[in-house]
C-alpha cells in the first residue's frame, strides 16, 4: 500500500502529536490530529501545566529532523548552568558542561507547540481538529469515538493506523487496560511532592530581575524552588514541596500569612523579586508529579501510544519533552527500514525504545534528590567542579552523566544512565577516600576514575544489575 494511501489518525496536538503529524506529513501520509482543548494559538490554555521547558540536544535532533532547527532556535534563551541560590541569598554557578558549546535551553511550551502546529498545518495532507476529546479506542476495529465539544455530539472516525499522543491520561492507553483483551502492563507512581508555579515578572525596564542565562535553583533539602527565563524578561519559578510532610507543605501552606513567612524563611531572594507571590500562589494550581511506564505500546498494527501516555516522567531532568521529540525520531528510523509493514514496525520501535525511556524516568527520580539536597553538599560540589575541569581538558575523553543523558544524543538513556551512574559512584568514592583532588594531576585523576569506573561497570555486569 502506498503511503498516500494511508490514513493516520493522531489523538493528542501537544508537542509529540504535533511533532509526529509534522513527520508523517513531510513523508506523505494523510494525517488527521485530533486535540481535545482549544486551538493554543487562539486562546491560553496553559493553566497548571509547565510555561516554560528545557529544550537540549536530543530535542533538536528532532527539529534538524523536520527542517526547523533556525525557526526554534529563535524561540530559545541557553542556559549555562544551575545557579544555586542559599537560604542567606549567596549565589554561585554551577555549569552544565566543562565544554562552552553545551548548555541547555529555556524554550516556551506554548510558542513551540504553535510552531509546530503551524508547520503541520501548512502541509497539504494534514488536517487538525480542535474541541474533539477522545472517549476510547477500538484497537481491534482501529477506530476512535469523539465527543466534539462545540456541538455536544459523539462521532467515531476510523483510521489506517492510530497512534496516540494524548499524554499522561491517554484515552486510548485507558481502553488497552480497561478492554482486557490483552496482557497490559500499567504502573503509575506519584511523587510524594507536588509542585505549583509563580512567577518573576520583569523590571519596569524590561530586563530580567535576575541573572537570565541559567537554571536558578533554590535547594533545600526535601524541597526547592527552581526559576527558568522567558523572552519577555520574566521568569517562572516552580515550587516543588511535599503534600503534607515537613513542618511547611501544600497542605498547611493555606493563608498569605504562612506563605509569605515560608518565603521569608526559605526563599528571601527569591521574595524580593515576586511581588504578587501570595496572589500567585492562591490562583495557581497544584499539580502531581508522577511517572508512568507500560507495556505493549502497541497492538498488532492497529494502535500505538508514543511520548507521555507511553512513558510519562517527572520534569528533574528536563528531558521530558526532548525524549518525547527522539521518540519521533527512533519511529523515523524503523519507518523507514520496515516499509509501511507497521506490525512489525511498531513491534521494532518498542523493543528498541522502551529500555531507554524506562531509563530516563529512573533517572529523573535520581535528579529530584539531586537538585533539592545533594547539588548544596560540599562533596558533590567538588565532584562536578573536578568533572567540569575533566571536560574542560578532556573535551573528548571525558562527559559527566548530566552531559552524557544531555548532549550525547547518538547514545540511548539506558547507556548514559549505566556508565553515568559507575562514573559517579566511582568518583564520589575516590574523592571520599581522598585519592584524588581537584589540586592533582587531571590526566592522573582520569586514568584513576576510568579504572574505578570499569570496575564498577564489571562488577555491576556479573551481578547481572546492567541488563
Amino acid at each position: 500500500m502506498k503511503n498516500e494511501q494511508q490514513n493516520i489518525l493522531i489523538i493528542g496536538a501537544g508537542l509529540c502529536g504535533s511533532l509526529l503529524a509534522l513527520r508523517l506529513g513531510q513523508l506523505g501520509y494523510t494525517v488527521t490530529l485530533y486535540e481535545q482543548r482549544p486551538d493554543l494559538r487562539q486562546v491560553d490554555i496553559s493553566s497548571g501545566r509547565s510555561i516554560n521547558l528545557a529544550f537540549s540536544d536530543r530535542g533538536n535532533k528532532a527539529m534538524k529532523l523536520v527542517g526547523i532547527e533556525n525557526k526554534v532556535k529563535d524561540l530559545c534563551i541557553p542556559m549555562y548552568g544551575r545557579m544555586i541560590h542559599d537560604r542567606a541569598g549567596n549565589t554561585f554557578q554551577s555549569n552544565y558542561s566543562g565544554r562552552d558549546h553545551e548548555y541547555i535551553n529555556s524554550i516556551s511550551r506554548d510558542g513551540l507547540n504553535a510552531l509546530l502546529l503551524n508547520e503541520a498545518e501548512a502541509q497539504n495532507n494534514v488536517t487538525i481538529h480542535f474541541n474533539k476529546k477522545c472517549k476510547s479506542v477500538d484497537f481491534e476495529n482501529t477506530s476512535a469515538l469523539f465527543k466534539d465539544y462545540d456541538t455536544k455530539s459523539e462521532f467515531k472516525k476510523e483510521g489506517d493506523v492510530i497512534f496516540a499522543t494524548d499524554g499522561a491520561g491517554s484515552a486510548m492507553r485507558r481502553s488497552y487496560y480497561l478492554e482486557k483483551k490483552f496482557l497490559f502492563s500499567f504502573s503509575q507512581d506519584y511523587l510524594t511532592h507536588g509542585y505549583k508555579e509563580l512567577n518573576i515578572l520583569p523590571a519596569e525596564n524590561g530586563n530580567y530581575k535576575t541573572f537570565k542565562n541559567a537554571l536558578h535553583i533554590w535547594p533545600r533539602g526535601s524541597f526547592m524552588l527552581i526559576a527558568l527565563p522567558n523572552l519577555d524578561g520574566s521568569f517562572t519559578v516552580t515550587l516543588f514541596l511535599s503534600y503534607d510532610e515537613g513542618e511547611y507543605n501544600f497542605n498547611n501552606l493555606t493563608t498569605p500569612e504562612r506563605v509569605k513567612e515560608f518565603f521569608e524563611k526559605e526563599f528571601p531572594d527569591a521574595l524580593t523579586i515576586i511581588p504578587d507571590l501570595t496572589e500567585d500562589f492562591f490562583n495557581s494550581p497544584t499539580s502531581p508529579l508522577g511517572t508512568i511506564k507500560c507495556s505493549p505500546w502497541h497492538y498488532k498494527g492497529n494502535t500505538l501510544l508514543m511520548g507521555d501516555s507511553a512513558h510519562a516522567i517527572v520534569p528533574f531532568y528536563g528531558q521530558g519533552m526532548n525524549a518525547s521529540f527522539e521518540d519521533v525520531v527512533e519511529f523515523d528510523t524503523i519507518l523507514k527500514t520496515h516499509k509501511g509493514d507497521w506490525k512489525s514496525v511498531f513491534k521494532a520501535y518498542e523493543a528498541n525504545r522502551k529500555k531507554d525511556t524506562d531509563a530516563i524516568a529512573d533517572l529523573a527520580i535520581d535528579n529530584f534528590h539531586e537538585m533539592k539536597d545533594h547539588v548544596a553538599h560540599p562533596i558533590f560540589k567538588e565532584k562536578r567542579k573536578l568533572e567540569m575541569a575533566l571536560e574542560k581538558q578532556f573535551p573528548d575523553k571525558y562527559n559527566s552523566k548530566y552531559a552524557l543523558v544531555t548532549f550525547n544524543e547518538n547514545i540511548g538513556y539506558k547507556e548514559a544512565m549505566i556508565k553515568g551512574r559507575a562514573q559517579d559512584k566511582a568518583i564520589l568514592n575516590l574523592l571520599a577516600d581522598k585519592k584524588i583532588s581537584l589540586n592533582d594531576d587531571l590526566k592522573s585523576v582520569l586514568e584513576q576514575v576510568n579504572n574505578e569506573t570499569n570496575n564498577i561497570l564489571n562488577e555491576d555486569n556479573i551481578a547481572g544489575l546492567n541488563n
